[in-house]
């Protein structure tokens, strides 16, 4: 699918023609760079890579300098490849938000909030015991028997347990463009993405 690459701006609201008001996400996106054109004859399928958001040259090794000196741009930061264009692009072609127009929906990815360990309540939603009486002493939040003692004698694989959560690759799918601010690159999605502010995302058509 076609897309681009953006940073998280942040989370307003809008309204409507109706007067309603709309919670959406600002996502500054683009203008991305053609970097690298994959073709079937080299490469066994057909992709663009893009590049998005400039990188210092004293962070910029040599390898990396020479493969964007090709596209005749500096390095770039975040680089995704994106399949299935509309339109043809050539290496150095500038891909900006004009590519989404408002009333569309789009999929975004991104990694969501890292939330470090956590108890099974807020990792795997949990109801708790929830009564505190018949002797239950200390244990609302606790996750209750996990595996029988004589038979299996183990705890089976993927059992749902405490652990870090948070810090994985999420999608949202079928977000609608509410507004798109070409001279500012930005677009505005209905509702909330995952990640913090300034963190990368990609969002497909």
């Amino acid at each position: 699918m076609s897309g681009l690459i953006g940073k998280k701006v942040g989370m307003t609201s809008i309204f409507d023609e109706n007067g309603k008001n709309i919670p959406c996400t600002v996502i500054e996106a683009g203008p991305c760079v053609v970097t690298q054109v994959r073709t079937k004859e080299v490469d066994g399928y057909e992709a663009y890579q893009l590049g998005f958001d400039d990188k210092k040259a004293k962070q910029t090794v040599k390898a990396e300098e020479g493969h964007f000196k090709k596209a005749g741009t500096v390095a770039k930061k975040k680089v995704v490849e994106f399949k299935h264009f509309d339109a043809n692009y050539n290496l150095g072609d500038v891909i900006t938000v004009d590519l989404f127009n408002e009333g569309e929906f789009v999929d975004v990815t991104g990694v969501s909030k890292g939330k470090g360990f956590q108890g099974v309540v807020k990792r795997h939603g949990f109801g708790g015991v929830g009564q505190s009486t018949h002797g239950q002493h200390n244990r609302l939040r606790a996750p209750g028997s996990v595996g029988a003692s004589s038979y299996p004698s183990r705890v089976f694989k993927g059992m749902r347990m405490a652990g870090r959560t948070g810090g994985e690759n999420v999608t949202v799918q079928n977000l609608r463009v509410l507004k798109v601010v070409a001279d500012k690159n930005l677009i505005l999605v209905k509702g909330a993405i995952p990640g913090h502010k300034d963190s990368y995302v990609i969002i497909h058509k």
